[in-house]
């Protein structure tokens, strides 16, 4: 927690007047007390003095009282009135300082998930960091909030009602000392033994939010193969995980308030004994037990409120830890350095030099021993079966990953030493799954290139064949696209993105299997389309189809993670059976394509 302390910098005055607005409230109440007992004193003074008296005296002594409890009254209402303008003020600044917190903390952590690269996100899990960015959170500035109002008023009157109780009486005082070391034991113990108990639960409140948001991302094909029941009840169990440990950490935690309350009502009893004795003994007058057992009742509350403060700050506690283990995380990716960044003459444009790629966790590498050359302006088709590497090659080249072994060479460069902004910047790449933003079409298209104009993306949608997605809106480019792009068909996403990838006129462009959801129509005008692109990219194309690589000056076929061809299409299936039999399973009877589908 005292890592994420440094965004309270901003709010260092709000933080320092919210405790101390506190510490005026509860000096004010430490002095009523004292104000009451005085007044109780002074009119049993008033009863023991009018017999036997003279009438005048008499009415004297009442006149003189009546203006003393009045004057005390009028203290005690103005006490209270100051108290909560000081209590207002205090929750004024405690709010501002914890929600200002929860506001820079929340935006860190935001601007840290952009950093992160794949690596992390995989392992971590896209709803672990929305659980931490919102619920950890919350949880953070809940604690913060309260730890500003209460971390010194509670301390400071359970202590000054025990000081109090040493001026009035150090018998009494000593009561007040050993009732409250028994509560401080009571309280931090509980402290102690909940704070790995609310992490562990945090983390099955993780499993449960992840569980919801796969089911509900996948909500068409649940309801396709009628696996509602299953998934209820796969449900039901990890929710049920969630609130058994809930409830067996709430089960303790409440033990806190009953114990409070038991050690008070001894300590309690213990002081009317040993007050009772002191009266008798003319050691104390009734107003100093009265304001003994106030002090005793202020302990009780302080601690009541002492013990809530505790449980929310265990929890903070625990989120903060998890908040904190995402701010910390570094990128795993390797970076070389500038000097390392000299681009060779006469160097093929890419290089992959023996490279072998294993995920984290991976049971054998995605990727093995890959060895190939790219030259400028080649179209590049990489074909094979599910799970054969296809998109993790291709990853490797924007350095989304690093490659366990070998390397990537760009213009004899190390992709690690070309700096990934300027790296990304010259590719375009549209991924496996297409993904639009909320927001219209322009926007969507111009994540491409921030300063295109209307005519190039126009001609990036025309070049996307993506024209009649656009013209089929009433508002053109203006038409709103809902969040991931729901309110168009996966070929219209798919599309789209191309245009956002095209929109940038990238060096390299990269298409993994994005033709997937096009007809084979459109699919070989789309690639006609690239052919005649003027500024000659290098193109990687990713495809489960023969007929959309065939025409590339290279073809890669990976089978297993290995690279079992590389040639041309008529090369390959004379060479290469794993590219044979993909093709002759596409076309039964090793029956050709028309022409006019190729194009």
């Amino acid at each position: 927690m005292k890592d994420l302390l440094v965004y309270l910098k901003r709010y260092k005055l709000q933080s320092i007047l919210a405790p101390l607005f506190k510490l005026l409230e509860a000096s004010f109440e430490l002095l009523i007390p004292i104000i009451v007992a005085s007044v109780v004193d002074k009119i049993n003074e008033f009863n023991n003095s009018i017999y036997p008296a003279v009438v005048g005296v008499v009415e004297a002594a009442r006149a003189e009282c009546t203006r003393y409890v009045i004057f005390a009254c009028l203290i005690l209402v103005a006490l209270g009135v100051v108290g909560l303008i000081s209590a207002v003020c205090a929750q004024y600044f405690a709010a501002k300082a914890a929600v200002g917190f929860s506001k820079e903390l929340r935006s860190d952590m935001f601007k840290k998930a952009q950093s992160l690269s794949y690596y992390e996100i995989d392992n971590l899990g896209t709803s672990a960091l929305i659980t931490r960015m919102t619920t950890d959170v919350n949880q953070v500035q809940t604690g913060v909030n309260m730890w500003l109002r209460l971390f010194m008023r509670s301390p400071f009157i359970v202590f000054g009602a025990m000081v109090m109780a040493f001026l009035i009486s150090v018998t009494a005082g000593w009561v007040f000392a050993v009732t409250i070391a028994v509560l401080s034991a009571v309280v931090f113990g509980i402290m102690l033994i909940t704070i790995p108990m609310y992490r562990k639960t945090q983390g099955k409140l993780d499993k449960v939010t992840a569980a919801t948001r796969e089911t509900l991302v996948g909500s068409r094909v649940v309801r396709a193969f009628c696996k509602e029941g299953e998934e209820i009840r796969e449900f039901d169990k990890r929710n049920s995980a969630l609130a058994k440990s809930q409830k067996f950490v709430g089960g303790i935690s409440a033990l806190m308030n009953p114990l409070t309350y038991a050690i008070i009502n001894v300590g309690i009893i213990v002081l009317i004994h040993v007050g009772a004795g002191r009266v008798y003994d003319g050691a104390l007058t009734q107003g100093q037990v009265i304001a003994l057992y106030n002090y005793m009742s202020q302990i009780l509350i302080e601690l009541i409120k002492l013990a809530n403060l505790i449980i929310t700050v265990t929890k903070c506690f625990a989120s903060a830890d998890r908040v904190n283990e995402i701010l910390k995380m570094q990128p795993a990716l390797i970076h070389g350095t500038a000097a390392e960044g000299t681009a060779v003459a006469g160097a093929p444009f890419i290089k992959f030099d023996n490279v072998s790629m294993r995920y984290s966790g991976g049971g054998s590498d995605a990727l093995n021993s890959i060895s190939f050359t790219v030259n400028a302006g080649e179209t590049v088709g990489i074909i094979g079966g599910t799970g054969s590497g296809k998109s993790t090659l291709v990853n490797l080249i924007p350095h989304f990953y690093d490659a366990t072994e070998g390397e990537i060479l760009i213009d004899g460069v190390n992709v690690n030493a070309v700096g990934d902004e300027a790296l990304r910047a010259e590719c375009g790449v549209v991924p496996q799954r297409a993904v639009l933003f909320k927001g219209t079409i322009r926007e969507n298209i111009k994540w491409g290139n921030e300063n295109a104009t209307d005519e190039d993306i126009n001609s990036a949608v025309e070049l996307a064949c993506a024209a009649d997605v656009v013209n089929g809106k009433p508002d053109g480019l203006d038409g709103q696209v809902e969040q991931g792009g729901k309110n168009f068909s996966g070929g219209q996403r798919q599309r789209l993105t191309i245009a956002r990838a095209l929109v940038r006129k990238p060096r390299i462009l990269i298409l993994d299997d994005s033709a997937s959801a096009l007809d084979y129509a459109t699919d070989a005008q789309l690639r006609k389309n690239l052919r005649s692109l003027d500024y000659n990219p290098t193109v990687f194309l990713v495809s489960q189809r023969t007929s959309s690589v065939r025409y590339a000056d290279k073809i890669l076929v990976l089978d297993g993670g290995n690279l079992v061809g590389c040639g041309t299409h008529d090369e390959l299936l004379e060479n290469c059976e794993v590219y044979r039999e993909i093709h002759l399973s596409q076309y039964s009877g090793g029956e050709q394509p028309a022409k006019g589908a190729d194009l």
